[in-house]
């Protein structure tokens, strides 16, 4: 006997794994499948008959509405994504493909749950400018930034330094208390730099054990030499209960400044690189 088709489509509908929303022209939800419990924790009934927009996101409300009147000008929209505000409070980025029916007076939308992959697309990006171990900045990002506060100290003929930060001894700990201690006296070390700066400055691990910091808007050579001693300082202190019987590592800390130093990145860079091999050589005499 022949399939009927029109009974098995409601079952079809709340078989699928993405969300059937059916929405009027004063955006009331008229229908939606099953699957909206496991998309934002509410049953089907208790969402009939309230506005979709009480469960946006209030940040996205604006760009949702731009892509409602899209799609009720009849241009459908099979790619937008916004957010979302789950029963328990959570947040999910939600993948719409959207369109208007004239003739029923409804806006059908099936939704895509893609919290997990927004989650690892931000991930991605992090990595890209940011160091695994330390959350730093990186060599690259670290070179863009360094590169636009010259161009903005060339124009407002401001000054700016660079500290260059190398570990002493590290390679004992790594040696005496395994490299797993020793990234954790890299993180340990990463946050006490980060403590010493302002969110206008720039912290970067750019290898091992290196490190380095840009600082913006420098008023005199003493604010320079202020923030030295602050960081060899801070340093000092001990690691905490984590890293107990762990010595804090000093550090040796070249200095480079524009323009004094050069008006170029890599200029101030090797001076700053060749300031701290010097320091390092001192400490060894």
């Amino acid at each position: 006997m022949p399939v009927d088709l029109e009974a098995l489509y409601p079952k079809l509908i709340h078989l699928m794994l993405d969300t059937v929303f059916v929405v009027d022209r004063d955006n009331q939800i008229v229908f939606v499948s099953d699957a909206c419990k496991t998309l934002l924790g509410y049953r089907a009934d208790e969402l009939m008959g309230t506005p979709i927009t009480d469960y946006m996101h209030p940040d996205d409300l604006t760009v949702t509405r731009a892509s409602i009147a899209r799609v009720m000008s009849g241009k459908p929209h099979g790619d937008f994504r916004n957010r979302y505000i789950h029963k328990d409070g959570a947040i999910v980025h939600i993948l719409w493909s959207a369109r208007w029916s004239e003739e029923e007076g409804v806006r059908i939308g099936v939704a895509r749950d893609v919290t997990a992959l927004r989650e690892a697309e931000d991930k991605l990006r992090f990595l890209a400018h940011h160091d695994p171990l330390t959350g730093l900045t990186n060599r690259s990002l670290f070179n863009d930034r360094l590169n636009l506060a010259l161009r903005a100290a060339h124009r407002h003929q401001s000054s700016l330094a660079l500290l260059f930060l190398d570990i002493n001894d590290f390679k004992d700990i790594n040696d005496s208390h395994g490299h797993s201690v020793g990234d954790r006296v890299l993180c340990a070390i990463a946050r006490r730099l980060e403590r010493c700066v302002r969110e206008t400055d720039t912290v970067a691990r750019i290898g091992g054990d290196e490190f380095i910091v840009l600082l913006t808007e420098i008023h005199s050579a003493d604010a320079v030499a202020g923030k030295v001693e602050q960081i060899a300082a801070l340093m000092a202190e001990p690691l905490g209960s984590e890293l107990d019987g762990i010595k804090p590592p000093s550090c040796s800390i070249g200095v480079a400044c524009y323009p004094a130093d050069g008006e170029d990145a890599d200029t101030l860079l090797s001076h700053a690189d060749d300031n701290m091999y010097r320091v390092k050589g001192r400490r060894a005499m």
